[in-house]
């Protein structure tokens, strides 16, 4: 056994637009918890994550505050998030439908609807408020 077979996901990062609503929709339309909620206005960092797996979380942040980020990529970033092309993350659930359904039912915005792919999974897809695509699969 090396160090390498001990590696696991902690934390990915997400940008957010509004944190209240990033917040909203993470916490209530998918049912994660809140574990850290640091600044302020715009400036907040919320790290949210599945009950049962404290180990893995998602910190969701204001995009392109990295102070070595230029204005023209703090306006591409911006630009991509609006069209829904920056960022993804892919969760997973036993029941894909109903996770759907959950989801749906939030109000939040539609991708696609629960479908089998070929290549042995059915997901579907949403994206969250600041446009991060977020999809759910179901392993067949």
């Amino acid at each position: 056994m090396t160090a390498m077979d001990n590696i696991t996901i902690s934390s990915t990062f997400l940008p957010h637009t509004d944190p209240d609503a990033s917040l909203a929709f993470y916490r209530d339309a998918l049912g994660f918890e809140v574990r850290n909620d640091v600044g302020r206005g715009t400036m907040r960092w919320i790290t949210v994550g599945p009950a049962g797996q404290p180990g893995v979380s998602i910190v969701l942040h204001p995009p392109g505050v990295d102070p070595g980020i230029t204005d023209d990529e703090r306006r591409t970033i911006a630009e991509m998030m609006a069209k829904g092309t920056y960022a993804t993350v892919i969760l997973s659930a036993p029941d894909v439908d109903a996770a759907f359904a959950q989801v749906e039912a939030s109000g939040a915005d539609v991708v696609q609807e629960p479908v089998d792919q070929p290549y042995g999974i059915r997901d579907c897809a949403f994206r969250d408020p600041a446009g991060n695509t977020v999809r759910i699969n179901q392993q067949a």
